[in-house]
């Protein structure tokens, strides 16, 4: 689900030539290219800029259906990360136009990886990646050796299934009382098999990334939903004067999660749905967030001025597909 659009609009769909099912689909910084990932083990990316979507590369380098691929900042070029039921993660890039190639392969975890995220380009070249044999790892490129470097997180026992970066923006920065010189903390947000949600941070001094202590950073320890946690989506600040972070679960809630100025994460809002909720995505402003649900649905929610979350719109595959018709 991309999250580069800040605005509801009008769905529509066009035929990709996936010989099998399409797990995860998301534009690139500009919002004119479209990646998607296959159970036919290969990841095909569209020229969307146009009337009429183009498929200007098939890449194929898995051995395993693909489930999730993520865009690195522009800065760094066009690369493109991806992973795999085969355990893998691998970073393409754009070496010439439409010319995709393989530049580094991560075979580390035991088990499937579940989703792959780009951190914020302030914190450099760096790609956390979730995986079902229970552990995180962050895969770090060094300008200077030209080489990738790899540490790993004990995190979720029974899988990791989600992962998201916070911003990199301090919040508050907005604000006239705001700390603008504030240097912003690398942080992390993961859920898992284990119901959970967790919070990670890089400790600058010591040179590692830490569990956040759940006792302490969220409201009287409960950092749980009722079953499997599916994903994770940590809204982006624009220098808000708060952190916000949306979770779904298999117990079919989303749980809308506040930090307070004491740095103590609660549960703002409870949404209930009908059916599982298999992932959440937040727009680019970070007041929209879309949920989709195991109902083919997707709906889009919105904070009211009263602190309460309404439901904007839904769409479904079926309705998407009739104005394409049309």
């Amino acid at each position: 689900m991309s999250n580069n659009n800040s605005n509801i609009v009008n769905a529509s769909s066009f035929e990709t030539g996936h010989e099998e099912m399409i797990h995860d689909a998301q534009m690139d910084y500009y919002g004119k290219r479209l990646a998607t990932a296959s159970s036919d083990r290969t990841i095909k990316i569209f020229d969307v800029s146009g009337e009429q979507q183009q498929l200007i590369a098939h890449l194929k380098g898995h051995d395993g259906p693909v489930w999730a691929v993520d865009w690195a900042h522009p800065r760094f070029g066009n690369l493109l990360a991806s992973c795999s039921y085969d355990r893998k993660v691998i970073v393409w890039k754009e070496e010439s136009p439409n010319v995709w190639t393989r530049v580094y392969e991560f075979a580390g975890h035991q088990s499937s990886v579940n989703a792959v995220s780009f951190g914020p380009a302030a914190f450099g070249l760096v790609l956390a990646c979730a995986s079902a044999d229970g552990a995180i790892s962050i895969l770090f490129y060094d300008e200077n050796k030209k080489t990738w470097n790899n540490v790993t997180l004990k995190a979720h026992s029974g899988g990791v299934n989600g992962i998201s970066w916070a911003p990199n923006v301090p919040k508050g920065a907005l604000l006239a009382k705001g700390n603008v010189n504030a240097k912003p903390v690398r942080r992390l947000v993961s859920c898992g098999n284990d119901n959970c949600v967790k919070l990670w941070s890089f400790d600058d001094q010591r040179m590692e990334w830490t569990q956040e202590d759940d006792g302490k950073v969220f409201e009287h320890g409960d950092n749980q939903h009722k079953d499997w946690v599916r994903d994770v989506a940590w809204a982006p600040s624009l220098g808000l004067p708060t952190n916000t972070i949306a979770s779904c679960s298999e117990d079919k809630t989303v749980i809308i999660w506040n930090e307070t100025p004491q740095g103590v994460w609660r549960k703002a809002e409870v949404l209930q749905f009908e059916h599982k909720v298999w992932r959440v995505s937040w727009s680019t402003m970070g007041n929209i967030l879309a949920v989709s649900q195991g109902d083919n649905k997707v709906s889009m929610w919105k904070e009211s001025l009263d602190g309460k979350w309404k439901n904007l719109s839904s769409v479904t595959e079926d309705s998407a597909d009739a104005k394409q018709d049309q």
